[in-house]
């Protein structure tokens, strides 16, 4: 085997914007005791994880947020859109959707390390209002989801807020500064128009943020469409066909996610058994929530309940797995 072939089959250097963080991220870790899994930061809408395995598939709902990969890869799945994005790439996810991600790429040596950034569509809608010129609004539809690459730029700045988030007299003063700064970097970069969709007045994609909302609030009572509709300013035949696009389901299938995802909650972290669930999320009767459960998710809610408790263990524990 000849010696250029042995040096094509070398892991690439990682890119210099990484390094610097990628280093910042890991100390961080190691300074709350190490080991793996998600470690808070003093900053409540900035989180860390770490991983020395792949992770089972998990259902949850997606905020609006800018989620960096350091190390590692990781898989989503909107609808009928999978997404994959690696270490030196970020998924901006801006609107509220329920999606299924999964870490694909982590071990031992090599662990999945990652930084979740919710978004405040107030703070990007201010920062769009002052550009000029405005970044043009995506055309055509779907869900409001992109993957992009981590500049030195953006790097940095996440930098900044890891370290603004362990001097708690800073986080108020220096916090909202850097969070403009990210969101003038996502409006005015490649992906922008996409953004604007959501964050320009009465866009299509702002108006079906307004239904999710009360569907998030009011997810355990029977909504009506034309309640929904109303909110959104849309008739209901526009209201069916925007809300599907943009979240691969029906206003009903989402109202579905929402419920079945806090039944998981609670009987994970409450220790609700079954029909203690299916009660507080509104279903009336308890097999059919473990109908629905079992179709949703593939298994029956309690087995569901006992792997992701075993999951969460696993993480609070926060040791690395044997090899």
């Amino acid at each position: 085997m000849t010696s250029e072939f042995v040096e094509s089959l070398a892991p690439l250097p990682e890119a210099p914007a990484t390094a610097p963080l990628l280093a910042m991220v890991n100390a961080f870790i190691e300074a709350q005791g190490g080991g793996q899994g998600l470690f808070p930061t003093g900053i409540e809408s900035v989180s860390i994880v770490r991983s020395f395995q792949q992770m089972m598939p998990m259902r949850r709902i997606y905020r609006p947020s800018l989620c960096l990969v350091l190390a590692g890869a990781k898989q989503i799945l909107f609808g009928d859109a999978m997404l994959d994005y690696r270490a030196m790439e970020y998924l901006v996810v801006s609107i509220e959707l329920p999606g299924t991600g999964r870490i694909i790429e982590a071990g031992p040596d090599r662990p999945f390390v990652g930084v979740t950034i919710d978004l405040d569509v107030a703070m990007l809608r201010d920062v769009l209002a002052q550009l000029d010129p405005l970044p043009r609004p995506a055309s055509g539809s779907g869900p409001c989801v992109f993957v992009g690459q981590v500049d030195e730029a953006l790097a940095d700045c996440v930098q900044r807020l890891i370290r603004v988030s362990q001097k708690p007299g800073a986080i108020p003063v220096l916090y909202p500064s850097v969070m403009r700064e990210i969101c003038y970097l996502l409006l005015s970069g490649p992906h922008g128009g996409e953004l604007c969709n959501l964050t320009l007045p009465e866009s299509s994609s702002e108006r079906i943020a307004r239904a999710i909302r009360i569907l998030r609030e009011d997810f355990a009572k029977t909504v009506r469409i034309e309640t929904l509709a109303e909110a959104a300013r849309m008739s209901q035949s526009s209201f069916h066909q925007h809300f599907k696009s943009l979240t691969a389901m029906t206003p009903l299938q989402f109202q579905k996610q929402l419920r079945l995802l806090e039944a998981r909650r609670l009987m994970v972290a409450d220790a609700a058994s079954v029909a203690q669930a299916a009660y507080q999320v509104g279903y009336e009767s308890p097999s059919q929530f473990s109908r629905e459960y079992s179709r949703t998710f593939g298994v029956a809610p309690k087995r569901d309940a006992m792997n992701h408790a075993r999951l969460y263990a696993t993480y609070a524990s926060r040791k690395m797995p044997a090899a």
